[in-house]
């Protein structure tokens, strides 16, 4: 079974063809995106209560939910925020939980549940699921005119290419953003309505009986069944006009038209607005479907928008503000050509190590292996993304170990004279065993990240799938057609009997530097102590300095856009907001690195970045831009200039300049969470942290939840009066709210849209508080006359200062502080500061509250805890793996002594290049645990296979670990050329890994020719016969 595709080469002919097929074949139909998805597991239900205060809201509402989804054990997080008129419930899932559609199914119903314990004013709860995707193409609709921008139009021609592209194959998801609700608006004159005793309440409710837009019965007859129906539905503004009104008890009437005057515009003020280039504009985002090619579905959506830009009308036009694909197709070409670059150094490596016949059919399985690795990513249903290629190119140098050492295997055995037709058996049986060892534990070393829950895990996994496919199929080839080729290929060179060879031919070899290697070898047998200090003083020097290693999650991406945030006073209106988007414009293109500035007023941006937030709407004091560069530029300079100039420029605001971020969303770097019951005492103590965090330079600025204090317009109401004329408090609030809000009634059809018709004042009549105070009140007596008086004589005004939102976490009150950092700075730096500026100042907390620490910090410890929650168990497994396979507990423990100090090789090198200790060094540390062994795996098996009489002996173990090395330094040496791509171009975001694998690999060879023939005279010393001659 060894030698199968050397006695049958039709069979190898076939299984290359196969591999080369399948493989190519499942490249093309790979998905292909920019980073992985993650499950959602994040949702929001939203419930208004109108006109309720916040302390109102989370009693009657907010407490209601909590306690109804309280018992759901799969929720992880319940915070809430109850706000003036509004509830807010954020819910977050376990990372365990992975088939989350029943869990939100039961939390469904848990809501339809408690509804009927709400009040009745109260609207039904707005349950949304959020999504953890990014939108794949943000296409706008401008108004190029001078003059003020017709919604209507806007509107209707997003709408219409909402539609096409909704219909086009592969979409999932289709939003209008920054579309105002057209309306019908009825404006009635409140001193011509009062006198004719009606409220608005009233008007709507006559307008909706004008709208019939029911059945009427059926026509049944023996021949034909005919519908019946009303035919006075609202059809246009003069139809509304023309709806006579009842106004009292007689029987008179008027027409609409003479108390109000009707028009058709958007809902004032608009909840949300967008701004293109300095443009109105409306945005259409389209969100393609997972297991899609996104080159294919944009070349689509872009055929869509080609036919769809003629029909627009003049003074409109089409711009695409964003396309993922061109990040897409950045993104996997730089990482393609890393790959490609990778593949030069390796073979560079193979050529000069071990001559041009061996490294020609090593180089033979890369290709193999790749081609094997894409046909498992189609199975295992694997995309193609940042994280899957670089985890192939991170295998580059790894999936050529096992090729390298059967080649060399059975190049020696072909020189020393074996028959060729027992040789790859002979070859194979005796590497089987060392071969699958070495990459078990490699395996086992990147399980813990294939393993790994939660948005990290589904963000980094197919790092470790990829590297384990192609560990897996490197060690198939290299037990199966490598050593045939290997056969061949001599067979065919060797036919002329040529004795003279080259360098080229063998690979380099340097007797000088060969001969003092023997005497440095030698040196270390007869003084085997100075082996072991040699291969553990740099690990234990790494042990000790990792104490002063900064911490981080993750670095920023690297990317041509920012976003940038503006937060006003909560009493601010949009009006006002778009005023301070102007000024920050203007000083963002006053910069020549920003080409284009994208603004989405009272909403967040829809997310054109996997791990942004859409959770801001309905928020007219919040503005959020889409800043788009001309190139990647040095972000954190251009950040910190831009958050100095715009927190100048706008003092009242809250201002926040931020590069994407690579990794799960986190929020705030530093977050401070203070736990209690009383929220004046809770604000006081935000207050006092943000004052301790002002101190620490690298602060950009801080906000607490309970740090802002709106303007309350209350309303006292002299009840005594009120009940003359037959109202209550009650009654009183809703005709105000009917008159200054609006009250629906009916609503007209305009092709598929359907415009409510809104009756209310004029804006005049409710922008000024004189003009509020003399709208009538109609009482509601018992006489014939219904009261009318004005709401100044049963009511006065005064403000007082309230808090704007009352912030809860899994039914307990809290403050949180959030806390932002320079754009150069660690959040954990920052914070292990502010933590020793608490220690040594005088704050102290109440009895009954406490302090929790969020943000970056906890994420991360999140992840690490996950990451590490299955090391014990695989560490285990690899342990057992090498008991086996050396049947000694002695040589897997001198094993096992190698792979623990590659940790502390890879914390040296994090000290030695001034890299922070962040998640991706985390995993790269541990995926090198388990290729630190290989070499050493290989040195031990050699030493194994001596003679008994020959283990003890130090020239024997000497000249085994000299014929160990050519293929020791050559799969070092692959390994560490692999990564160069990563070196280069990697970024922050891979360099910390590669610095981890490759420094780690160097050292551990180091230990593999040094300590572990020390620690194995040792041992072998220490009986009388070899500990490698008998089972343990």
């Amino acid at each position: 079974m060894n030698n199968l595709f050397e006695r049958k080469p039709r069979l190898l002919i076939l299984t290359l063809i196969l591999i080369i097929v399948w493989g190519l074949s499942s490249f093309q139909i790979l998905p292909r995106m920019e980073d992985p998805e993650t499950i959602n597991r994040g949702a929001t239900i939203t419930t208004n209560l109108p006109g309720a205060s916040p302390y109102r809201v989370e009693s009657l509402v907010t407490e209601k939910i909590e306690q109804s989804l309280s018992s759901i054990k799969e929720i992880s997080l319940i915070e809430s925020s109850s706000e003036l008129g509004r509830s807010t419930v954020n819910i977050e899932l376990k990372d365990e939980v992975t088939d989350v559609d029943p869990v939100w199914s039961r939390i469904r119903d848990r809501i339809t549940d408690v509804i009927p314990e709400l009040p009745p004013e109260a609207q039904r709860p707005l349950y949304e699921e959020g999504y953890s995707k990014a939108f794949s193409l943000l296409t706008a609709i401008l108004w190029d005119l001078d003059t003020a921008p017709n919604y209507a139009i806007l509107r209707r021609l997003g709408q219409e290419l909402f539609d096409e592209l909704e219909a086009l194959w592969g979409t999932e998801r289709v939003e209008l953003v920054g579309v105002p609700a057209e309306e019908i608006l009825v404006e009635i004159d409140p001193v011509k309505l009062s006198s004719l005793g009606l409220t608005a309440v009233e008007v709507a409710q006559q307008i909706q009986t004008s709208d019939a837009k029911v059945a009427a019965g059926q026509l049944r007859s023996n021949r034909n069944n005919l519908l019946l129906e009303v035919d006075t539905s609202l059809e246009s503004l003069s139809r509304i006009r023309a709806i006579p009104i009842r106004y009292s008890n007689e029987g008179q009437f008027t027409r609409l038209g003479d108390i109000a005057l009707v028009t058709k515009g958007i809902q004032e003020p608009p909840p949300e607005l967008t701004i293109i280039n300095g443009k109105p504009a409306i945005v259409v985002a389209a969100m393609m479907e997972s297991g899609q090619r996104i080159d294919e579905w944009t070349a689509a959506a872009q055929a869509k928008l080609d036919l769809f830009r003629p029909s627009l009308p003049q003074g409109v036009s089409l711009k695409i503000i964003f396309a993922q694909n061109r990040y897409v197709a950045n993104r996997l070409d730089g990482l393609f050509s890393n790959m490609i670059l990778g593949l030069l150094c390796v073979m560079g490596t193979a050529f000069v190590m071990m001559g041009w016949q061996s490294a020609l059919v090593v180089s033979v399985s890369l290709p193999l292996s790749i081609l094997m690795v894409f046909a498992g990513m189609n199975l295992w249903q694997i995309p193609l993304h940042q994280m899957s290629v670089t985890g192939i190119v991170i295998a580059l140098g790894l999936l050529i170990d096992n090729a390298i050492v059967i080649v060399d295997e059975l190049q020696k055995g072909l020189r020393t004279g074996i028959a060729h037709e027992h040789i790859v058996a002979e070859t194979v049986k005796q590497l089987g065993i060392p071969l699958l060892a070495s990459t078990l534990t490699t395996i086992l070393s990147f399980m813990p990240i294939a393993l790994l829950q939660g948005g990290t895990g589904e963000f980094v996994r197919t790092i470790a799938q990829t590297v384990i496919l192609a560990l897996v199929s490197s060690l198939i080839l290299s037990l199966t057609i490598i050593p045939v080729l290997s056969l061949r290929l001599y067979q065919l060179t060797h036919r002329s009997h040529q004795t003279k060879t080259h360098w080229w031919d063998t690979g380099i070899n340097l007797p000088l530097l060969t001969g003092l290697y023997r005497q440095i070898l030698k040196l270390n047998l007869y003084f085997p102590v100075l082996g072991l200090v040699i291969g553990l003083i740099i690990p234990i020097t790494g042990f000790v300095v990792a104490g002063t290693l900064p911490e981080e999650f993750f670095p920023p991406a690297e990317r041509d856009q920012l976003t940038l945030e503006i937060e006003l006073a909560p009493t601010t209106t949009l009006e006002v907001t778009q005023v301070k988007v102007a000024q920050a414009e203007k000083i963002l293109l006053d910069h020549q690195e920003i080409a284009e500035v994208h603004w989405f007023l009272g909403r967040n941006a829809p997310p054109f970045y996997y791990n942004l937030s859409d959770g801001v709407k309905d928020s007219p004091n919040f503005a959020q831009a889409l800043i788009q560069l001309r190139q990647v530029s040095d972000e954190p300079q251009l950040i910190e200039t831009l958050q100095k100039q715009l927190s100048q420029a706008l003092p009242m605001a809250r201002v926040l300049v931020s590069p994407l971020e690579q990794g799960p969303p986190v929020g705030a770097p530093i977050e401070i969470r203070v736990y209690g019951s009383e929220l004046e005492m809770l604000r006081k103590i935000g207050e006092s942290l943000r004052e301790e965090l002002a101190k620490i330079p690298e602060i950009t600025y801080s906000v607490a939840d309970l740090s802002e204090i709106q303007a309350k317009l209350a309303l006292k109401i002299n009840e005594e009066k009120a009940r003359l004329i037959g109202l209550d408090n009650a009654a009183i609030a809703s005709q105000l709210d009917n008159l200054l809000e609006g009250s629906v009634g009916g609503s007209i059809l305009e092709a598929t849209e359907e415009l409510p018709v809104r009756v209310r004042v004029a804006n005049r009549d409710r922008e000024q508080l004189p003009q509020i105070a003399s709208l009538n009140i109609l009482g509601n007596s018992a006489t014939a006359e219904r009261a009318n008086i004005s709401l100044s004589s049963v009511a006065e005004f005064d403000f007082l200062p309230e808090l704007a939102t009352i912030p809860r976490r899994n039914g307990k009150r809290i403050n949180t502080v959030k806390a932002y950092v320079q754009a150069d700075a660690i959040a954990a730096t920052v914070l292990d500061e502010f933590r020793q500026n608490l220690e040594s100042g005088k704050f102290s907390l109440p009895a009954g509250y406490r302090l929790e620490f969020g943000g970056e910090e906890e994420e991360r410890d999140t992840a690490v805890a996950n990451l590490i929650a299955s090391v014990g168990v695989l560490a285990i497994l690899m342990l057992s793996t090498l008991v086996l396979s050396f049947n000694s507990f002695r040589l897997a423990a001198l094993v096992t002594v190698v792979g623990i100090s590659s940790i502390g090789l890879a914390l040296f090198s994090l000290w030695l290049f001034e890299y922070p200790l962040g998640f991706m060094s985390i995993l790269g540390t541990i995926g090198l645990v388990g290729v630190s062994v290989n070499d050493s795996i290989v040195v031990v098996a050699a030493l194994q296979a001596l003679p008994p009489h020959l283990q003890r002996q130090r020239k024997a173990i000497r000249e085994v670990v000299i014929a160990s090395t050519r293929h020791i330094l050559t799969t070092t040496l692959t390994t560490v050329t692999g990564f160069v791509p990563l070196f280069l171009y990697g970024g922050a975001f891979w360099e910390p890994l590669a610095i981890c694998i490759s420094i780690g690999v160097i050292g551990t060879t180091l230990s593999a020719l040094v300590f572990v023939p020390s620690g194995w005279y040792y041992l072998a010393q220490a009986q009388k016969v070899s500990p490698l001659s008998v089972s343990e």
